[in-house]
């Protein structure tokens, strides 16, 4: 019995040992993962079920000159429900409510959103879809709807934020504005991104489901920071007026694409800038930046660089005279041909550019630098056109102008420049240059920024650059700004003459280059310049005695049936641009309001404008017209004009209605 006892009792001795040095060896292992290991253990555990997510910050805003707002990042977010962590009795009690609070907002009525919230509890939904894209001040409105208020843990109210970038004032400047996102960046947003960008959030986020995670609690770890802000030279007003001034005519004469820049002459501040393409269904919008981007041939608002030139070597004077011939002439078998049949004859230097004789022109430049090319080209590197201006903003295009030191120059290379083919600039490049001549000869360097702003204080501003103090002789300027009023009183731009404020500048009709190509038949067409595809512009600056501000018009493909001169075509954007800005813009510190006086100009200038884009085969009736509008509609049509008198037409010795004899005469008595 005693053996037997000794036994039992070493049994519970041993047993008593094992299970002792298995709970040492357990304590050993517990302290083992929980102090040695604990970590890696503790992050094994969670990985896959807990997430740290980025919040992106808000970028920064970008403002109009006058503070208006042209971009800005707002908040929405996506609102879902996690049923299971809803109380059965807090969900009863507060069914009815929540359901009333979510029809208000939401629209549907409330019978809607308590049965589907009733079927999604019933189901044990957990990543329940409530709403999208709902606003900061209705998210915070919902926060504090009957059981939403409870937060994540007990109301189940799960907020998913983002940011979108939107533009106030719409499509407007949408694409000198810019963007910057997974598809790149443009325009002044994506010149200015990592300033603009701030600085990202994180906030921590448990997997509930496939795909589906909510927050762990109801504050960020870490608050993102917004970007900082950018103070654009875009002034709105100015801005609409160019943008639909533009539209407008695109629209009328079923063209491409265009541009229109408007720029203050003094500061380089441009005020407003549209750029507009059409679509296959006709409609416009801002495919790309074609004022900066766009490289091509300029046609005539070249010449003012030829005549500039010529003019500040003091090679010719305004007065010089040139042959015109008859309007035509040969270089080495190559044509260059002047608009109006049978030539201008004999005229001054500044008459061959106010009617824009191409033969005139030419026939000058040859005469005086056909023997030395390099210095007309000099002078181009000083009126800004060699080089592109060096934009932040990306894309700008590049210029190219030919040199005698280049493979492609020939014998008429230099003849070719001087009216504006052969060469290629953008329209930024032209604006500068005919800015710089309405500036005394400063040249400015277009800008788009005022300021930067960091957390309402600025950080940096931007003052004009000076990219030539001066690009010719003060007298030079002199007779070139008489020449360039002229070109609109008496030269090619007379229909858009008006004599309530004065305007300067120059007219533009290129034909398009076409490159070498395969028709549909399958035939090879040599590249060659078209006779249907044309390039139409105007380059200026208004008033024309103390220039606020200089303007260009680019238009290209307009319809040719409808008109394709740069006159027509392009001239009455630069008119309704300038004549708009100056009734409701103070100029030199008087402000004019003749809104029914500006009204009676529109008018009759439209009506002068339909009838100068109708294809004559009749005498038209011009007697009520202003003589100006009258002598430059029958000269476009090929009528030989006397005028007698001043005023507006009071009679005309060809009657309305006969047949058009191109190169009769027509007398016109004005009162």
């Amino acid at each position: 019995m005693a053996t037997q006892k000794k036994s039992i009792l070493a049994k519970f001795y041993l047993v008593g040992a094992i299970m002792t040095i298995f709970l040492v060896i357990l304590i050993l292992r517990v302290f083992n993962l929980q102090y040695v290991h604990g970590d890696e253990y503790n992050k094994l555990s969670t990985k896959g079920t807990v997430k740290e997510f980025t919040i992106s910050a808000n970028k920064g805003n970008v403002y109009a000159a006058d503070g208006n707002l042209l971009a800005t990042s707002v908040s929405k977010y996506t609102i879902r429900m996690d049923l299971m962590v809803v109380e059965k009795d807090v969900f009863e009690q507060n069914i009815v409510a929540l359901s009333k609070a979510l029809s208000d907002m939401l629209g549907n009525v409330p019978d809607y959103y308590e049965r589907r919230l009733r079927n999604a509890k019933k189901a044990k939904k957990r990543y329940f879809f409530i709403a999208k894209n709902i606003g900061y001040i209705d998210f915070l409105r919902m926060k504090q709807f009957p059981i939403f208020k409870l937060g994540v843990y007990k109301g189940g109210f799960i907020a998913e934020h983002k940011t979108v970038r939107v533009h106030p004032i719409g499509k407007i400047a949408e694409r000198t504005i810019g963007y910057d996102d997974s598809s790149g960046g443009a325009g002044i947003e994506g010149a200015f991104a990592s300033y603009m960008k701030g600085a990202d959030g994180l906030r921590w986020k448990q997997k509930i489901a496939k795909n589906q995670w909510k927050p762990i609690n109801d504050a960020n770890e870490k608050e993102p920071i917004d970007g900082h802000d950018i103070i654009t030279t875009i002034d709105v007003n100015i801005q609409d007026v160019t943008h639909h001034a533009l539209l407008r005519q695109l629209e009328f004469f079923e063209a491409d694409h265009g541009c229109a820049v408007v720029m203050e002459t003094a500061t380089g501040e441009i005020k407003a800038i549209a750029n507009l393409g059409r679509t296959s269904k006709g409609k416009y919008y801002e495919k790309r930046n074609y004022a900066v981007w766009e490289s091509h041939e300029p046609g005539s608002t070249f010449k003012l660089a030829s005549l500039m030139a010529a003019m500040d070597d003091k090679v010719i004077d305004t007065s010089t005279v040139v042959d015109t011939e008859k309007g035509k002439i040969f270089l080495h078998g190559s044509k260059v041909e002047d608009s109006k049949k049978g030539g201008y004859g004999e005229i001054s230097a500044a008459r061959a550019f106010e009617v824009s004789s191409n033969v005139g022109i030419v026939k000058l430049m040859r005469a005086h630098y056909d023997h030395q090319p390099q210095k007309f080209i000099n002078k181009l590197a000083d009126y800004g056109f060699t080089k592109p201006i060096g934009f932040s903003i990306k894309g700008e295009g590049r210029p190219i102008i030919p040199t005698p030191k280049d493979k492609g120059w020939n014998k008429i290379s230099l003849e070719w420049m001087s009216w504006g083919y052969g060469v290629s600039v953008t329209p930024m490049q032209t604006l500068m240059f005919y800015n710089a001549v309405a500036n005394n000869g400063v040249m400015v360097k277009p800008r788009f920024i005022k300021e930067l702003r960091k957390q309402e204080k600025s950080e940096k501003i931007f003052e004009t650059e000076v990219v030539n103090a001066k690009i010719a002789s003060d007298e030079t300027l002199k007779k070139i700004k008489k020449v360039l009023e002229n070109v609109v009183v008496k030269g090619t731009a007379m229909n858009i003459y008006s004599p309530n404020f004065s305007m300067a500048g120059k007219t533009g009709t290129a034909k398009k280059y076409l490159p070498t190509y395969i028709n549909e038949q399958g035939e090879t067409i040599k590249g060659h310049y078209s006779t249907k595809h044309y390039t139409a512009s105007f380059a200026g600056f208004f008033p024309a005695d103390t220039p606020k501000y200089s303007c260009i018009v680019v238009i290209h493909d307009p319809k040719k049936e409808k008109g394709y001169y740069g006159a027509v075509v392009a001239a009455p954007v630069f008119k309704e641009i300038a004549q708009k800005i100056y009734t409701t813009t103070p100029i030199d510190n008087q402000y004019v309001d003749d809104k029914v006086q500006f009204t009676a100009i529109d008018d009759a200038f439209l009506d002068y404008n339909n009838q100068l884009i109708k294809t004559h085969t009749e005498i038209p009736n011009v007697e009520g017209m202003s003589g100006m509008d009258a002598l430059s509609l029958l000269e476009n049509i090929g009528l030989k004009v006397k005028i007698s008198g001043n005023g507006n037409v009071k009679s005309q010795s060809l009657k309305k209605g006969e047949k058009l004899i191109k190169g009769a005469t027509i007398i016109l008595k004005l009162s």
